[in-house]
């Protein structure tokens, strides 16, 4: 199967759906059996998932969700966008299944969720004007020169930061990445943070007007690992998916699959495991 074809199969496997879902109660497996959809909630994160202009999810956490769900046999899946910072709540609320959005496991969020386990292998990345004028590379930098640092509401970096003592009155919090680049862009803030992936996206498209800074310039202990998020009720579920996810990972369909997004053998996430990323990060 080529990669298009590939995409385009995975891509025709999906209804999109803009606006509320009605909440069906029972836990996932009882709906597969039951032949009702798969619903799957991601934030519009260019690169991780997203929609296209005909609605179809795209993305490399969705291309890899589908094709692990298409593997188990299942392509009765609708998709869902919202607001990052509504992903979480809105799986625990029971609108969505999975939540794919490119969301890195933390330890804060396996309190409340179940991760899958690692997609991939993704380091944070600050986004700065032409020049980097004030020479930020890092938190420490932040903290330093007194700059105002964005990323969007609910991001990791959020914590990042504030551990690296930025305080809460530099970091502006935004709905997304858009918000992100245009707060940058319009000089209202001095730094944006994202993932390396973003933002190494978004400087290749400003003709020079953004640059990513070294991603090498950030702690060792913000690189993270990336995961799907499932409600703690259907770990039988979970449990089936990862067995497929442990095949799928790597495969030559799956690398095929996320090279326009980016995503190489680099970003495979290696040996290691939910629990240490949930006890370490």
């Amino acid at each position: 199967m080529t990669r298009k074809t590939g995409i385009s199969v995975l891509a025709a496997c999906v209804v999109f759906f803009t606006g509320s879902v009605t909440a069906i109660a029972g836990p996932l497996e009882d709906r597969v059996k039951s032949g009702q959809p798969i619903r799957i909630g991601f934030s519009n994160v260019p690169i991780y998932a997203f929609p296209d202009d005909k609605g179809q999810a795209k993305g490399f956490a969705n291309v890899i969700a589908l094709g692990i769900l298409k593997d188990m046999g299942i392509t009765n899946v609708e998709t869902t966008v919202t607001d990052w910072g509504g992903l979480i709540p809105g799986l625990q609320a029971n609108r969505y299944d999975i939540v794919t959005g490119g969301m890195s496991i933390l330890g804060s969020r396996c309190k409340n969720v179940s991760f899958s386990d690692p997609i991939a292998k993704a380091g944070d990345g600050l986004l700065v004007p032409k020049g980097n004028p004030k020479g930020i590379h890092n938190y420490k930098d932040i903290l330093n020169k007194q700059a105002m640092f964005v990323t969007y509401s609910g991001a990791n970096l959020v914590e990042a930061a504030r551990k690296e003592g930025v305080a809460d009155d530099q970091i502006m919090q935004v709905p997304g990445p858009s918000e992100v680049l245009a707060a940058v862009k319009s000089g209202r803030v001095d730094v944006g943070g994202m993932t390396y992936f973003e933002v190494k996206s978004m400087a290749d498209a400003s003709h020079g007007e953004l640059e990513a800074t070294n991603p090498a310039d950030l702690p060792e202990w913000t690189q993270n690992w990336v995961g799907l998020a499932f409600r703690s009720e259907d770990e039988d579920f979970l449990a089936r998916f990862n067995a497929s996810l442990k095949k799928y990972i790597g495969s030559p369909e799956m690398i095929g699959a996320v090279k326009e997004y980016g995503y190489s053998e680099a970003n495979l996430p290696g040996p290691t495991t939910t629990q240490w990323v949930c006890a370490n990060r």
